[in-house]
């Protein structure tokens, strides 16, 4: 891939013709995407994902707000360096990020669609994670929306949080709830389960933790 080439395309191409805005602080960024080749594939509280139709190896990631928080991305990025549990980054510029684009579907989506979830996955994610904290950096905010699968191995496609300080339980409860819950009842026959009960469950796990915390203080 030429990098230079891409780049161009981005500057010219891409951000004259998305919008990233927000209606408050608190609200994930809404995309407005008015470009013929570029395709937005994600969203999040702070950028948007866009793929190019001749480079489909590659995303970038523009920032909306928060520069401080793309700078921090860029950080944890020169730490992971090359492994393969991780995305790649390849150049940066003021308010995006290149990225290598990693294929699969969420664990959430799995779950929903009725894709099984062999342990070998959870074992890569655990491997990453392992691999995170040897470079110095602390996996927060690691949970089914940024796990995904890809021919029967496990990978993580967001990072961004990596810097925070603390302990997130995301992932270790997720794990437990995958040995306990998932491995006996599920994984056999594995039904797709709709959407409003795997998200129900999802926000009944958010209030549970948020409730808890507060008994804890």
């Amino acid at each position: 891939m030429n990098i230079n080439e891409y780049v161009k395309l981005i500057e010219t191409e891409l951000l004259p013709n998305v919008n990233l805005s927000v209606l408050s602080p608190f609200d994930p960024i809404i995309v407005e995407n008015r470009s013929h080749s570029w395709r937005t594939i994600g969203c999040g509280n702070y950028a948007g994902v866009f793929l190019h139709e001749s480079y489909p190896e590659v995303v970038v990631k523009v920032y909306g707000r928060n520069h401080e928080e793309l700078v921090k991305e860029i950080e944890v990025y020169k730490k992971l360096g090359n492994h393969e549990s991780f995305s790649r980054l390849y150049a940066y510029g003021d308010n995006y990020l290149i990225l290598k684009k990693l294929e699969g579907i969420t664990l959430f989506n799995a779950v929903i669609k009725g894709v099984q979830i062999p342990k070998v996955v959870i074992k890569d994610i655990d491997l990453g994670l392992e691999y995170a904290r040897s470079v110095g950096l602390n996996p927060f905010d690691v949970h089914g929306k940024n796990v995904v699968i890809f021919e029967g191995r496990g990978y993580i496609v967001d990072v961004s949080d990596f810097y925070k300080q603390g302990y997130c339980r995301k992932w270790d409860d997720l794990k437990k709830a995958y040995y306990k819950i998932y491995r006996p009842f599920l994984f056999k026959y594995h039904p797709p389960i709709p959407f409003p009960v795997v998200d129900g469950i999802r926000k009944g796990y958010r209030m549970y933790r948020k409730v808890k915390r507060k008994l804890e203080k």
